[in-house]
């Protein structure tokens, strides 16, 4: 497995690492034995980084990652270098999305995420939403106490934009931004990805098979019902899923000529698109799992890159990339 750094000073981390959103009914239930045998297939597949959050079914999708832990501990290292979420304010039947980004929310969150996992410090901690009540500067600070106090090693934002970056960098180096970045979302290109490479901070991107689409099984409306974001997502829903499906033939077909999974290909592409660049798919599925770390092994020729964007290009997608509601929180730039 190729290796890359989680930051300009940060350890080396496999180039793909496991979203474990996917841990909880967010995409469909799930049992937690097949969320460790997706863990247990991550670490034969030489993957080092898994990515969750408080919010991820309210701490349970931390919950089954410190279950898994808890065969490794007092044996050594352990074998994931963790990052977790704070800032989301959320409850059962807490109604629409608030953030805090509070020095004593996040550290309390923090604490409670540490509980559940299992650990002492994480490797990184992410603000999970901008609250814009409090400026960007002020909020890097109370991350860099946290760092000093020894709870994580380094921190990051997710979903925000690159001015928002360069000013916290300007306070402190950051070591990770999180943002959709896939052949279906390629919104980061206009200047994330750029900003990300110059100040020596790792894009992490999530839901880089675009939420099942880039895949040889895309999502069917069966499936899309089992799913409350998915049936709410405009891409997902009414007319626009299945000129979604068609138009994403396009790289199936690529991948078949290639007798490689689609997933792969979506992964492999994404990898070239920097150094810097971390996708971290999720699934519960030790097959798809694999499926998706082939793309760490499959090198793109020029010619195939201009294949892909010729196939794919920038704009196919029918659709916003969000409803209103679930695009409360993350920064617009463009």
């Amino acid at each position: 497995m190729e290796m890359r750094k989680l930051g300009a000073d940060g350890p080396d981390v496999s180039a793909i690492g496991v979203g474990a959103m996917s841990f909880t009914a967010f995409y469909g239930e799930v049992a937690e034995d097949d969320c460790h045998a997706t863990l247990d297939a991550a670490l034969e597949c030489g993957i080092t980084h898994l990515d969750t959050s408080n919010v991820y079914g309210l701490g349970r999708s931390e919950e089954i990652i410190g279950a898994h832990l808890d065969r490794y501990r007092g044996k050594g290292a352990l074998p994931f270098r963790i990052a977790t979420k704070a800032g989301i304010v959320r409850g059962p039947g807490s109604g629409p999305r608030k953030f805090d980004n509070s020095a004593a929310y996040l550290e309390q969150e923090l604490d409670k995420s540490l509980k559940r996992l299992g650990l002492e410090q994480v490797e990184l901690f992410y603000v999970h939403r901008r609250d814009h009540d409090i400026e960007i500067e002020d909020v890097t600070d109370s991350l860099v106490r946290l760092v000093q106090k020894g709870k994580i090693a380094r921190f990051g934002f997710s979903e925000i934009a690159p001015t928002s970056l360069r000013r916290a960098a300007e306070v402190h180096p950051v070591a990770a931004v999180q943002s959709e970045y896939s052949l279906q979302t390629r919104q980061p290109e206009l200047g994330l990805v750029q900003a990300c490479a110059e100040l020596g901070t790792a894009l992490v991107a999530f839901s880089p098979v675009g939420r099942g689409l880039l895949t040889d099984r895309p999502p069917t409306p069966e499936s899309i019902a089992r799913s409350t974001f998915l049936s709410d997502n405009p891409r997902f829903t009414g007319d626009n899923l299945m000129r979604n499906r068609r138009a994403s033939d396009a790289l199936r077909n690529l991948a078949g000529d290639m007798g490689k999974p689609t997933a792969a290909l979506a992964i492999a592409w994404l990898l070239h698109q920097g150094k810097h660049v971390i996708p971290i798919p999720g699934t519960h599925s030790p097959q798809h799992l694999r499926d998706l770390a082939a793309g760490t092994e499959l090198a793109l020729t020029p010619d195939i890159l201009a294949e892909i964007d010729t196939r794919l290009p920038i704009g196919w997608a029918h659709g916003d990339r969000y409803s209103a509601a679930q695009n409360n929180g993350p920064e617009q730039y463009c």
